[in-house]
């Protein structure tokens, strides 16, 4: 059953989110991957937040552009924790995106890491750190992948 829900808002986001698939795979942490619009499709991004929870979810990662209202509009609709990744998807370089997730207001809140690849790979370790306080194995991988990084 996937811990991690990973929602794009567009097919065309995905090459940027594979950086969050393989982390999430080289730890061994079973995701879902969907392709949902906060603007084109409320309804089903609604839905697919209100029954995450149901579904076995813990943790969601949403990656948008431009207006980047996806990772928001997640969180309004479940208490699950939600990770925005910006995406680099429109003339401001992903800046408007940024802002968009960093500027949730009180009672909302959506995590938010760097725009592109980095903050794609980010979420994913985010999730691991989350998941981590519960899951043993997942904690064992996590805690293996920073020792790697510290041997350099």
């Amino acid at each position: 059953m996937p811990l991690v829900g990973v929602v794009m808002g567009s097919k065309s986001d995905e090459p940027a989110v594979q950086e969050t698939l393989k982390v999430l795979e080289r730890l061994d942490i079973p995701y879902e991957a969907v392709v949902l619009s906060a603007h084109r499709q409320p309804a089903k991004v609604m839905e697919y937040a209100r029954s995450a929870p149901e579904r076995g979810l813990e943790v969601l990662i949403a990656a948008a552009g431009g207006a980047a209202a996806l990772p928001g509009v997640l969180a309004s609709w479940t208490t699950l924790p939600v990770i925005g990744v910006p995406l680099a998807t429109s003339e401001l370089k992903g800046v408007d995106a940024l802002y968009a997730i960093a500027q949730m207001p009180p009672g909302v809140p959506v995590a938010c890491v760097a725009v592109g690849p980095w903050g794609a790979r980010n979420a994913a370790y985010l999730a691991a750190a989350i998941l981590s306080l519960k899951y043993p194995d997942i904690a064992d991988a996590y805690r293996a992948y920073r020792e790697e990084l510290a041997q350099g």
